[in-house]
């Protein structure tokens, strides 16, 4: 038998979710409650600018998930007079289930590991190139405003103290990602 590593099912050659190297860091994107994300009673003007960019820091970092679906149906409702459109959509849409929405550890293309932000940028850029190369630039330019003021607002006017995060992925969401363990000290 030979030793080559085989690809497994539902895996994609050159990008796969392998073990994590040492010293490796990643985010991790989690699917956040809908009904925690949609709880109108923890809507509060913030007390000054600060304030706001703090709950606007915290909150982009914890409902990553959710204000990136939200921003893709903000999209695809844009679309829904433009069927060519629409179809290239949900083919990139297919992508970002893949890659985005559906993994359960890092990405892994050509034994480098893609940490969360990066692919969201990835798939963000090849989503609006797409959606520009059927003639609809102007009415995707005018759904991303209206996405990003949607995200902006309820990300600053959202309290964050009801929000249960330990204190790693706080400090981490604000000047970077976790470092991933892979070995500890017996005690």
């Amino acid at each position: 038998m030979s030793n080559i590593p085989t690809a497994g099912y539902g895996t994609i050659a050159g990008a796969t979710a392998a073990t994590i190297p040492p010293g490796t860091t990643i985010s991790s994107v989690t699917p956040r409650p809908w009904r925690e994300f949609l709880d109108f009673s923890a809507l509060s003007r913030p007390f000054s600018y600060d304030d706001a960019m703090t709950r606007l820091r915290r909150n982009l970092g914890y409902f990553r998930y959710n204000y990136a679906a939200v921003t893709l149906l903000i999209v695809f409702l844009s679309l829904l007079w433009h069927p060519i459109s629409m179809i290239v959509f949900l083919l990139v849409l297919v992508a970002w289930y893949y890659f985005y929405f559906s993994r359960h550890g890092p990405l892994v293309v050509f034994n480098q590991t893609l940490d969360d932000r990066t692919v969201l940028c990835v798939l963000a850029v090849i989503t609006v190139a797409a959606l520009v190369s059927t003639d609809v630039g102007l009415n995707v330019l005018l759904s991303l405003i209206v996405a990003v003021l949607f995200v902006g607002l309820h990300a600053a006017f959202r309290v964050t103290e009801d929000l249960f995060l330990d204190e790693e992925s706080v400090l981490f969401s604000f000047v970077g990602t976790q470092t991933i363990r892979t070995s500890y000290t017996p005690i």
